[in-house]
Order: C-alpha cells, then structure tokens, then sequence
C-alpha cells in the first residue's frame, strides 16, 4: 500500500439517515487517523446497513460522508476511497487465483511483468505463494478469506471495510486471520473498520471501537473505554 497523507484519513458520516419501511437509521461518526476499527453491536442494529451506506451500495435519504475533507455521499461505489470484503470472499469461481488477485489492480486483468510480480507479493505476503494457479473450489474458508485480503491490500485503498470476515471459521483460524488483518493494517496508514461480535477478538486486535444500537451510533472511542 502507498503511503497516505495521514491528514486525509478523516472519515466523518454526519447525520446520515435511511429508512427500511418503518424502521430508521441515522449515523453520526467520526473517526481520524490510521487504526483497527471494531464495528460491533447487536444482530440488526444496523452495523451492515452503515457499511453499505459508506460503500455506496445504499443511498441515504439525509446526511453526507466525508472522506478527506471530500463529499463521496453520492459518488459510485467504484470512485469511493475504500475496498469492501465481503463475508462471501466475492471470488470468481472460474477465474485462478493469480486473477482474482489481480482484479484488484486491473479489472480487464491487463498486467505488465511489474503488476504481475505485486499479485505474486501479495499472495505471499497472506501466506499464499505458490497457490497461484488454483481454483476457490480448491480452498478452505479461511484460505478464502486470504485471497480476498490480497486482493485488498492491491486496491491500496485508504479506508477498508471488512464485514464480519471470520464469522465462517472456527477459533483457531480467527485468531489467524485476525493477526493478519492487524499486520496488514499495521504495513500502512490506513483505517480498517471490521464488523465483530466476538468481543474477545475485538480486545486482542482493535485500537478503537464503535458500537451500533437501534440504527445509531452510540459509543466511538478507545478499546479501553469500551465497556
């Protein structure tokens, strides 16, 4: 990842609402500087639907996001500042790992000997060098998981948003997968906001916690203020 200016990883959600129905949502958040940020709170608070408020893939109803300084409330997912890992890998089947990887740095997989050898780094750097040519079918779930982060740390995006990455493997595979996301965000000023419910997981990796109940943010601050 490249180094960002340290003073444009600002992330301000200010009075962003959308509504399902009845029920309603409205964030307000700000979170400034490089970190691990855990997102949790109860099933249905809300914590998927501020991810994909910030992604892009809802539109709100009121309110803006900043990013930098700069209002992304209305930009297209692919022009927002950020890379989202799904809980479902989003890998193509048909398509080897070396490609998957690769889409990070070019969707149409054009690829020069010096972007070729990054998709070779990255892989390596989560553990997967020599993995190249195989298939998702050929992988376990947190080998998966692996691909995807790779792919992440090619998009060298400033924010990521990482949405309950590990809820599919078992403990020892957490605490893993959860060390690498801590690596990865540690090689880069970056900010990773990561959904959780495991508070165990949350202590041991994140600097930050912001906590969601009811649609609405209701705690931001440092782990060890976090009760």
């Amino acid at each position: 990842m490249p180094d960002f200016d340290v003073a444009s990883l600002d992330l301000r959600v200010e009075d962003l609402g959308i509504a399902f129905g009845a029920r309603e949502f409205r964030y307000r958040l700000h979170l400034q500087g490089a970190g691990l940020v855990a997102v949790t709170g109860p099933s249905g608070a809300g914590k998927s639907t501020l991810f994909h408020l910030l992604a892009g893939f809802e539109a709100p109803t009121s309110g803006r996001v900043l990013f930098g300084g700069r209002d992304i409330t209305h930009e297209p997912p692919g022009r927002r500042p950020l890379t989202y890992v799904f809980q479902e890998h989003n890998l193509f089947a048909h398509l080897t790992l070396f490609d998957n990887v690769g889409l990070g740095i070019n969707p149409a997989l054009r690829l020069d000997a010096a972007a070729r050898a990054q998709v070779s780094k990255a892989l390596e750097a989560v553990g997967l060098a020599g993995f190249e040519k195989r298939k998702p079918a050929d992988l376990s779930g947190g080998e998966k998981q692996r691909v995807a982060f790779a792919r992440a740390l090619l998009r060298k995006r400033p924010l990521l948003l990482l949405d309950e990455p590990f809820a599919s493997l078992d403990e020892t595979l957490r605490q893993d997968m959860g060390a690498l996301v801590q690596s990865m965000q540690q090689s880069a000023p970056v900010i990773v906001m990561m959904i959780t419910h495991d508070r165990s997981e949350i202590m041991r990796i994140a600097d930050r916690v912001v906590e969601v109940r009811d649609g609405a943010v209701t705690f931001t601050g440092s782990t060890g203020d976090w009760k």
